[in-house]
């Protein structure tokens, strides 16, 4: 893939930047293969099975999210698969257009919006996961089963200090403040 570098590149260029510099450096490389890995996975499984299935990642995260959940409120699948409520609105939106959700009022609040699968949206996942679990073997053939097992372990170890303790470590690096808004990368003109 041109403009693309092997992890073995990326590592050696990333060594040779920061020649000397005092970091934590086996920390930084297990987020950075985290991050690598994740892109790595995803790519191979959009390019993959859900290309054949005519979804995107987070259109197949909506839908098992809302499959392995029944009929959960948006909120929570938003919250779930890790994208805004903007977002899964949109997402929703091409899923329900495409026959694989529906959308219903919560029967005892009026505000909240349930999902839940279609007929066709239960057969579409009862068809893919398990050519998409094939995927995920693949990705992982050279583990083995117990090193699979050691690696989320250890990615679960992960997720639990940023859910357990990331917001009081955020809140101490802003010093108490809210996080400034981000950028959109666009420049003003005025």
């Amino acid at each position: 893939m041109p403009g693309h570098r092997s992890i073995t590149e990326a590592e050696k260029l990333a060594e040779a930047r920061l020649g000397d510099v005092r970091i934590h450096r086996e920390q930084m490389a297990a987020v950075a293969n985290i991050y690598r890995a994740a892109a790595a996975v995803r790519q191979h499984l959009e390019n993959s099975v859900l290309r054949e299935s005519g979804l995107t990642w987070t259109a197949f995260v909506v839908l098992w999210v809302v499959w392995i959940w029944g009929e959960p409120e948006t909120r929570h699948v938003a919250e779930e698969a890790g994208i805004s409520k903007g977002t899964l609105t949109g997402v929703a939106r091409t899923l329900e257009s495409r026959g694989l959700l529906r959308r219903a009022d919560h029967p005892t609040d009026g505000r909240l919006v349930l999902l839940m699968l279609t007929p066709q949206g239960e057969e579409l996942m009862e068809r893919v996961f398990p050519r998409f679990n094939e995927e995920e073997a693949f990705v992982t053939s050279r583990l083995s089963a117990a090193e699979c097992r050691a690696l989320a372990e250890g990615l679960r170890r992960v997720v639990l200090q940023v859910e357990e303790e990331g917001e009081e470590r955020r809140l101490s690096l802003l010093d108490g403040a809210p996080p400034p808004p981000r950028r959109s990368g666009r420049r003003s003109h005025g």
